[in-house]
């Protein structure tokens, strides 16, 4: 890379403009479970938390109580030139369920279209948010940078960013 110092906040900015994630939790036999998520960021003030409403009978809910352990991977695909791999960002860290009236999750999922979408979904099943709180080092590869640098210096777009201390 050019010099050019990518910055945990840069990162958030990016997070926080998508809305689709693959959440990964481990099931009762170790295995990985994968799945894709609407997720929303916590408020701005607050510690990182990363936020999702669903039902409480899914597998990933199950997996969680059992397991805490996640990740989160947020991509961004290159929609106009197809043949560039999508940037990403990943977070590790560990989840806990959270009943549908969590105020914190509710303004998470309020700040954006979709998420208000999924607040409003009328169904009989409870819906409980997930809350992932993220360990300190977030892998990147290739967010906020260019497409003609990543052409250049493609093994240096994969970096990684750390959680200020004031948002842990």
């Amino acid at each position: 890379m050019s010099g050019k110092r990518i910055t945990f906040e840069t990162v958030e900015k990016a997070v926080r403009k998508k809305s689709f994630g693959v959440l990964t939790t481990i099931d009762s036999k170790e295995r990985p479970h994968s799945t894709g998520i609407i997720y929303a960021v916590g408020r701005p003030e607050s510690s990182f938390a990363l936020y999702c409403i669903v039902g409480e009978n899914y597998a990933k809910v199950r997996n969680i109580r059992q397991n805490p352990n996640v990740s989160l991977v947020v991509t961004f695909p290159h929609y106009w030139i197809r043949l560039v791999p999508a940037s990403y960002a990943m977070f590790r860290g560990t989840a806990e369920i959270l009943p549908d009236n969590d105020s914190d999750g509710r303004w998470a999922m309020s700040q954006s279209r979709i998420g208000r979408m999924n607040l409003q979904t009328d169904t009989d099943e409870e819906l409980v948010y997930i809350k992932m709180t993220p360990e300190p080092t977030v892998f990147c590869f290739g967010v906020s940078i260019g497409l003609m640098e990543l052409r250049r210096h493609h093994e240096s777009a994969m970096y990684k960013v750390t959680i200020p201390s004031d948002r842990k």
